[in-house]
């Protein structure tokens, strides 16, 4: 892939200099901290919106039945009515049909039967509640997950700019294949980049086990074809170009605990590949950045402990390391 023009940014100096000028350019603002709760509200919502329909289907597929005993007579709502008894995917795995049953009948003696005429709504109910429950734990990481789309956004359209072909992989499928203008919303399925780099090859890789460090990584960029990229790890630590951390959490609160988790995490990785002389490109970028967290990643930018950091509210910010790692 010809990127004359990533090659013209690689040139151009340190690189946190070119979208940072002190720490108080890494601090999360007051806006940006509301704009990022709308942005999970949005997102829990379109997650919401599968369960709602489901218990739309419910209502309707119970309505035909006289009584709550005539419910265990539809098959195909079994699975709906075993949510609706409060059993998680994780309680399923222990559990045979005859369980299963029990629940169910459980649910139908002590709440719907109690309901009178209004037992489909309260089935309806109980199918949400336990829904709720599993949307909750879902969006524990949902911050992470909107952290990956914008980046990788980011850096698709940066590549786009050039003449060559993207692959990509899902997390769905394990096949690279070349990214298409038809591809919208790739983000939200994206594991993997691959592009060329004069006549290198570059592989981004996300949650990625890194063998030296014995640990999973965000952000991983490798010096490799993505047919020679191995799922279960890239055991040649010369592969690394650059690795990552990436946290999106945007409540201020959890703010310091995520920098924690990731000054460890890019500790770890620091000593493990300066144990063989090597040394990888190290960038951090964050969501929720408070005054003294700015401090500490300013400080490891300016005696080097980090190449790059960025905040991801700001698009500037995320365009520019987006450039960057296409150019190194």
């Amino acid at each position: 892939m010809c990127l004359c023009l990533a090659e013209e940014v690689g040139k151009m100096g340190v690189a946190y200099l070119k979208h940072l000028k002190s720490s108080k350019d890494l601090r999360t603002s007051y806006e940006a901290i509301r704009a990022g709760f709308v942005a999970l509200a949005l997102e829990r919502n379109h997650r919401a919106t599968p369960y709602v329909a489901q218990a739309q289907s419910l209502k309707m597929a119970a309505s035909v039945t006289k009584n709550p005993e005539e419910l265990l007579e539809i098959v195909q709502i079994r699975p709906a009515l075993i949510t609706a008894a409060g059993l998680s995917d994780k309680a399923l795995k222990f559990m045979n049909e005859d369980d299963k049953t029990k629940a169910i009948t459980g649910l139908i003696e002590k709440f719907l039967k109690p309901a009178g005429s209004d037992f489909v709504e309260e089935l309806v109910f109980r199918f949400l509640l336990t829904s709720g429950d599993t949307l909750g734990g879902s969006m524990r990481n949902v911050g992470g997950f909107l952290a990956q789309c914008k980046l990788s956004r980011s850096l698709i359209a940066f590549l786009r700019l050039g003449s060559g072909p993207i692959f990509v992989q899902t997390k769905s499928l394990k096949e690279w294949r070349q990214l298409s203008e038809d591809d919208i919303d790739i983000e939200r399925n994206l594991r993997g980049l691959s592009w060329t780099l004069g006549k290198k090859h570059r592989t981004l890789i996300m949650n990625l086990n890194v063998p030296i460090v014995d640990k999973n990584v965000d952000l991983c960029l490798l010096n490799c074809a993505p047919d020679k990229f191995v799922p279960t790890g890239v055991k040649d630590s010369e592969n690394y170009v650059a690795l990552g951390e990436l946290k999106g959490g945007i409540d201020p609160a959890g703010a310091d605990e995520h920098w924690k988790t990731a000054c460890s995490a890019l500790g770890r990785i620091q000593d493990a590949f300066d144990s063989i002389g090597m040394k990888p490109h190290l960038f951090y970028v964050g969501g929720a950045i408070e005054a003294s967290m700015a401090t500490e990643i300013w400080d490891r930018l300016e005696d080097g402990r980090l190449e790059n950091a960025a905040n991801l509210t700001s698009a500037d910010q995320i365009s520019s390391i987006a450039q960057w790692l296409c150019s190194i």
